[in-house]
């Protein structure tokens, strides 16, 4: 079994090519720096899939997992908003005395009001994040949810609201959205109490599917991108059921 690691972990194989970085439209202060698996005149109808990195990575760290995607997806992947170290995060560690809930949904809007701006171009919006990533892609749905036809979260975790009434999880429970789980049990880096409340929260609130993997630790694997590729094509309109050829 495969382990692809990175920075934060996370799968990376090589970048795709014919992928471009480039700030889209947008305020200065809230345009992200995106990856796109396709030129700009191949996207328009597509489905559209937004990679989410996660702490201390960048826009480059997922494009490596292309190759175990389905093609009919134009793939973004979106760099976080804070410099740090050698890479960039969404928001502080959840341990940090810096960290806030108003600093993750900071965050999480500035990446909706990006989707908003190139959504019309697109069929669907599905989201894909790893840890740190996870909580960003699972809070945007939180805060939009019928914007999105699935969400993929890979070792990673979902935040309390600690109040906050940024998040709509009661429209999640009339309509909840089918949610892809993956992880791996002797993961080092996600906390205990962090698995057991997002585990709690992602079966009160979503279509969930969770699939745990042995010896992955805390990374993706080629077994889990698999899993993950039939995830989407069952739940993603538009999206083929062609089996994995490379």
């Amino acid at each position: 079994m495969t382990n692809f690691s990175s920075t934060d972990g996370s799968a990376a194989p090589s970048s795709a090519s014919g992928s471009e970085a480039a700030p889209q439209t947008g305020t200065a202060s809230t345009a992200p720096t995106v990856v796109w698996s396709k030129p700009e005149d191949e996207r328009s109808g597509s489905p559209l899939l937004v990679l989410l990195h996660g702490h201390m990575a960048n826009e480059e760290d997922l494009m490596g997992i292309l190759d175990f995607l389905p093609d009919e997806f134009t793939v973004a992947s979106v760099r976080a908003p804070v410099a740090l170290g050698a890479g960039f995060t969404w928001f502080p560690l959840m341990q940090d005395a810096a960290y806030s809930v108003d600093k993750v949904t900071a965050a999480v809007q500035d990446v909706i009001d990006w989707v908003d701006s190139i959504k019309h171009s697109h069929s669907s919006v599905t989201l894909l994040g790893f840890s740190m990533g996870m909580a960003v892609a699972s809070s945007m749905m939180r805060a939009r949810p019928a914007d999105y036809a699935a969400v993929v979260g890979l070792s990673g975790f979902v935040v309390p609201t600690d109040g906050s009434t940024f998040f709509n999880d009661s429209a999640l429970v009339a309509k909840p959205v089918p949610f892809f789980w993956g992880r791996d049990q002797e993961d080092p880096v996600i906390p205990a109490d962090r698995i057991e409340f997002t585990h709690g929260w992602l079966n009160r609130h979503t279509k969930l599917t969770k699939v745990l993997y042995a010896g992955m630790y805390h990374s993706i694997n080629a077994q889990e991108l698999g899993h993950v590729r039939e995830f989407l094509q069952m739940v993603v309109p538009g999206v083929s059921r062609t089996p994995l050829s490379r």
